[in-house]
């Protein structure tokens, strides 16, 4: 019944698709924000004023999803996790482990992108997950006790994330950075203002505190 449910209200027109999910999912969503021909369900969505969630994205298996204000998943992104409260063994050592998607204000995730947040991935304000292709993966199998594990990410205010980039959990991008396409950030970076690439990331160089993306006060880029 709740798949079914589920599917009708995917293809609602959006004022009484957002009444459903507003009074039959306990959904968090402001009158301005819009979700569009999408299957997004976690446990709990808050989308904040002018957020946006596009076309064709696929969201399960999360306990939150968090957008704020202006910010905007585009479409045909993969966003997966694995909730809390289960009876499963799988993260079962993990007990303040919470599978949530963070989004601040003004950020952005473009296209065909895989999000894996069965831990937190923590977008700050003013971010761009850029391009096509990037993956966020916050689990993997840890070799050395043969179990699944996870480790939070954390990308960080006035970010750009290149094309086809891979972001491991545990990793940090400071505020204030780019990370160049093609790269993968395995480990947690703490010097903002730099430009961080290649395989695996390493520091490339200093970036100017002049450059107009970090100082620009509405998110979308020209």
């Amino acid at each position: 019944m709740m798949v079914f449910l589920k599917l009708i209200t995917v293809l609602l027109p959006w004022p009484l698709k957002r009444w459903v999910l507003i009074h039959f999912f306990k959904y968090e969503i402001h009158p301005s924000a819009r979700i569009g021909l999408s299957w997004i369900y976690p446990k709990k969505l808050i989308m904040d004023l002018n957020s946006s969630i596009g076309h064709f994205n696929v969201a399960v298996h999360l306990d939150l999803i968090s957008i704020g204000n202006q910010s905007t998943i585009a479409r045909s992104n993969w966003i997966t996790g694995f909730p809390t409260n289960t009876n499963s063994k799988h993260f079962s050592h993990q007990n303040e482990r919470k599978s949530s998607l963070i989004i601040g204000q003004h950020s952005s995730i473009t296209k065909k992108h895989h999000i894996d947040c069965t831990n937190v991935i923590q977008i700050g304000n003013f971010v761009t997950i850029a391009g096509y292709s990037s993956q966020l993966l916050t689990h993997s199998i840890n070799i050395e006790l043969n179990i699944q594990d996870s480790h939070p990410i954390t990308i960080g205010d006035y970010c750009f994330v290149g094309t086809a980039s891979t972001i491991l959990g545990g990793a940090i991008l400071p505020p204030y950075c780019v990370l160049g396409a093609s790269s993968l950030l395995n480990k947690a970076f703490t010097i903002p203002y730099r430009l961080y690439g290649g395989n695996p990331a390493r520091e490339i160089k200093e970036l100017s505190k002049d450059y107009k993306y970090f100082t620009r006060e509405v998110g979308f880029v020209f």
